[in-house]
């Protein structure tokens, strides 16, 4: 019998307590990169599994004089900093100068200083934050991605100068036994929110000291924090589209309250890809209209932006609508196989400035999107939503965010890998709810047994032809339980909990699953990683566009 071990615990990135970005406020996490560790602020992509920080090429004698703080660079050597210093890192390792790629099909661009180095998960100034290795880091300068960002799918990075994939910083931390699986959890946190600091957290290292004014986004690695989100009736499975894993069907649209009163914002449903990297709703272009008829909106054709009547708006302030995001596997609405994501008005009242605009604007986080492959929901949707990602049984939980004022301690859970051995009496690897599972399915092994010795004895008493008949019988059976039992995209799986709601979902599909899946997704689709012709990545060697993953010579 193999002996069991203690499975690692999941890894809570800290979050600054501070909030950036040029198009919103977010809650940025705090990073570290380079020997000795240079840190950063950062966001997360649900999209992405590279690790980027602001070059000093990111800010220009143009831009104002704390560009690079306001990018996420945090003080180094006792100075600022104007950005990643590759030449200060003894542990930097060049790879080379490559498109970025990661969300092209979104007109969002920029090349990418990439090499490899050691990534901190917290400050460099932090003992405990976890440390690792020879990863793949990107130093960037555009403006489309104006924050540093910390990738979380284990997909692998493919250059043209390395000849094998490299594997991701999460698949890396699963490798090396930091994290108990392939799975995080993520909320963007809530500007418009409030909430003071939980008890546990100590303010001197852990966040801003004057306590939360705004509740902080919450990243886990290998599980997800129970205390933040509210448990729902449903999950989904993976798309078939490897670069768009994490789509769901838009059922429907609807605000309680709006310059048309209650209001349904869509006609029918479409398929959606869940994606923090932008803050951005790409939504078709009829439901954009129904927003600007709404709520009183105003379309800047040369930002591709939707903007504010400063009248209209104090209008809608006074209404404070609520919008309701009905989520499903499938773009048919389903009371029963879909979930309800509840989104204040105020979560959608963002700011934007530069470089799309010199001075802040306030704007709603729409976008018309050119055709169905651009359909996506940002990080504005994820203030209100907990996103809970099994990269191995390939399905997700989007849950309604739990807000509590105090801001309750950390319940992390963990979730455990596919085939995990059952842990000894002591271990806390697997909840109640997992350990009832584990003891039905040994009893049903036993029930089983106890039939193969009903079976044995009454075959004593048979006939050859009946035992030859009766053995055909017993290997056609064997045949069918050994087949996988048609997928049923509503079964839940165990959960890590004790819940009677279930996180993690089966896996498995049937091949009609399959075939109906990838005909709504188009995964067939050709995306052509092309720059706009204008776009400099400032003072980088990098104006020109590079094909996807071409090195700059």
């Amino acid at each position: 019998m193999a002996t069991s071990t203690t499975a690692p615990a999941p890894i809570a990135v800290p979050a600054t307590g501070e909030w950036d970005g040029n198009d919103g406020d977010w809650s940025t996490f705090r990073i570290a990169v380079g020997t000795p560790p240079q840190d950063f602020r950062v966001l997360v992509s649900t999209r992405g599994h590279e690790t980027w920080v602001v070059l000093p090429e990111g800010c220009t004698a143009d831009d104002p004089s704390d560009c690079a703080q306001t990018r996420g660079a945090e003080p180094f050597n006792g100075a600022a900093s104007p950005g990643f210093q590759t030449n200060e890192s003894t542990t930097w390792d060049l790879i080379g100068l490559y498109n970025l790629g990661l969300e092209d099909d979104l007109n969002l661009h920029g090349n990418g200083q990439y090499g490899y180095d050691t990534v901190h998960l917290g400050s460099g100034q932090d003992p405990f934050a976890l440390e690792m290795e020879h990863q793949v880091v990107a130093g960037i300068a555009t403006k489309d991605f104006y924050m540093g960002l910390l990738g979380v799918t284990a997909t692998s990075s493919s250059f043209s100068s390395v000849s094998d994939p490299v594997t991701s910083l999460v698949d890396n931390m699963k490798q090396k036994g930091k994290i108990p699986s392939l799975s995080y959890a993520y909320t963007a946190g809530a500007q418009h929110r409030k909430s003071t600091l939980p008890s546990k957290i100590n303010p001197d290292t852990d966040c801003a000291s004057e306590g939360f004014k705004k509740v902080p986004g919450n990243l886990v690695l290998g599980g997800y924090d129970q205390s933040r989100f509210e448990w729902p009736d449903f999950s989904f499975t993976f798309s078939t589209d490897s670069d768009r894993t994490l789509v769901v069907g838009v059922q429907s649209i609807t605000t309680s309250d709006s310059l048309e009163g209650l209001a349904a914002l869509t006609s029918g449903g479409h398929l959606s890809a869940i994606d923090s990297t932008a803050p951005y709703l790409w939504l078709p272009e009829d439901v954009c209209g129904r927003f600007v008829t709404s709520f009183g909106l105003i379309y800047d054709n040369t930002t591709d932006l939707y903007l504010w009547n400063e009248t209209i708006r104090e209008d809608i302030l006074q209404m404070n609508p609520t919008f309701t995001f009905k989520l499903g596997n499938e773009i048919y609405t389903s009371d029963s196989n879909s979930t309800n994501i509840e989104v204040p008005f105020a979560a959608f009242d963002l700011q934007i400035s530069t470089p799309y605009y010199e001075n802040a604007t306030r704007y709603f986080p729409i976008r018309k999107a050119n055709n169905t492959n651009q359909y996506t929901i940002g990080r504005a949707l994820l203030q209100e939503a907990y996103l809970i990602v099994d990269q191995e049984r390939r399905n997700f939980t989007i849950a309604q965010t739990k807000f509590s004022d105090p801001l309750p301690d950390a319940q992390l859970v963990a979730i455990e890998p596919p085939g995990a051995d059952i842990p000894t009496s002591g271990s806390s690897g697997l909840s109640t709810g997992a350990t009832i599972g584990i003891a039905v399915g040994a009893g049903a092994v036993g029930l089983l047994a106890l039939l193969a010795l009903l079976l044995c004895c009454r075959r004593r008493r048979r006939t050859r032809r009946e035992e030859e008949e009766a053995a055909a019988a017993r290997q056609a059976e064997l045949q069918a339980a050994q087949e996988p039992k048609p997928y049923d995209p509503w079964r839940w799986g165990i959960s890590e909990a004790g819940h009677n709601q279930i996180l993690e979902m089966g896996a498995g599909y049937t091949d009609q699953d399959k075939a109906h899946r990838a005909q709504e997704l188009d995964a067939g689709r050709d995306v052509a990683y092309e720059l706009c012709t204008n776009h400099a990545v400032f003072e980088m060697d990098g104006n020109a566009p590079l094909s996807p993953r071409e090195e700059r010579k």
